[in-house]
C-alpha cells in the first residue's frame, strides 16, 4: 500500500481523523482537508508532508482550487473518501428549522458531488480510483428525529450507485456505511448510549484495511465496515 494516495473530506475530526491516521500507518500518502483551522494545523503537525491537509469547507467554491493542489502535488487518488457530514438535532420533521435542513442537504449532498466533480476526471483519465461515499445504516433504513439526516443519506446510497453505473471499467464508486461509531456526531442522537460503541481509533484499525481492500468488483454494492 506504500504511496497509495488517500483523499479524506472531514479528515480533521472523529472518524476522518482516525482514517488519516490509520492510512499513514499503513504506508499511504493522505491528503485531507477540515473545516476548523486549528484541528487541520494540528493533524499537520501528527501527519507532516508528504501529507496535504488544508482548512476547507466542502460547501465551499475554493473545493476546486483544493483539489487542483492535491491532484499536482500528488496526482490522482487511489481511493476517494466522503466522510465529512452533518447530523441534525432529533426533531420531528416539522420541527426541524429549514436552514438546518438546508445545511444537511449543503454538506451531506452537495459537498459530496463537488469533491467528486473536481476529482473525478483525473480519475476517470486514468482509468483507475475507488470512490467511496460514506452512507449509514440510516441511509438503508428510518428512524424518529433524523429525517433530513436519512434524507441525505439515502441520497447518498442513490447518488453513488448511479455515479457507478456511470464510470469506466477499472473504477469502482461504493456507498459505505460505516456502522456505529461512539463519535460526537452520534452523541448528537444518541447521548450517553454512544459509549457502548467503538471509538474512531479502534474502529480504524477495522476500516483501513476494509477500505483500501475496495475494487473494481465492489462497484455499486452498498458495503458496511465489517
Amino acid at each position: 500500500m506504500v504511496n497509495k494516495v488517500i483523499v479524506i473530506t472531514g479528515a480533521t475530526r472523529g472518524l476522518g481523523r482516525a482514517m488519516a491516521h490509520g492510512f499513514a500507518e499503513a504506508g499511504c500518502v493522505v491528503a485531507g482537508c477540515g473545516r476548523t483551522k486549528e484541528h487541520v494545523e494540528t493533524l499537520r503537525r501528527e501527519l507532516p508532508e508528504p501529507h496535504l491537509f488544508r482548512a476547507l469547507d466542502v460547501t465551499s467554491e475554493a473545493v476546486g482550487a483544493w483539489a487542483a493542489e492535491v491532484l499536482e502535488a500528488l496526482g490522482p487518488p487511489d481511493l476517494l473518501i466522503n466522510n465529512a457530514a452533518l447530523l441534525n438535532e432529533p426533531a420531528p420533521l416539522w420541527e426541524v428549522p429549514a436552514e438546518e435542513f438546508s445545511d444537511l442537504i449543503d454538506v451531506n449532498l452537495k459537498g459530496v458531488f463537488a469533491v467528486c466533480k473536481a476529482f473525478l476526471p483525473a480519475m476517470v483519465e486514468r482509468r483507475r480510483g475507488v470512490v467511496v461515499n460514506f452512507s449509514s445504516g440510516w441511509g438503508r433504513s428510518t428512524s424518529t428525529g433524523v429525517a433530513p439526516y436519512c434524507t441525505t443519506k439515502f441520497g447518498i446510497e442513490g447518488m453513488t450507485k448511479a455515479l457507478a453505473d456511470d464510470l469506466p471499467a477499472g473504477m469502482a464508486a461504493v456507498p459505505v456505511s460505516p456502522g456505529v461509531i461512539d463519535t460526537d456526531m452520534l452523541r448528537i442522537a444518541w447521548g450517553d448510549a454512544a459509549a457502548a460503541h467503538p471509538k474512531p481509533d479502534a474502529w480504524a484499525k477495522r476500516a483501513v484495511p476494509f477500505l483500501l481492500a475496495l475494487d473494481a468488483s465492489d462497484n455499486g454494492r452498498s458495503l458496511t465496515v465489517g
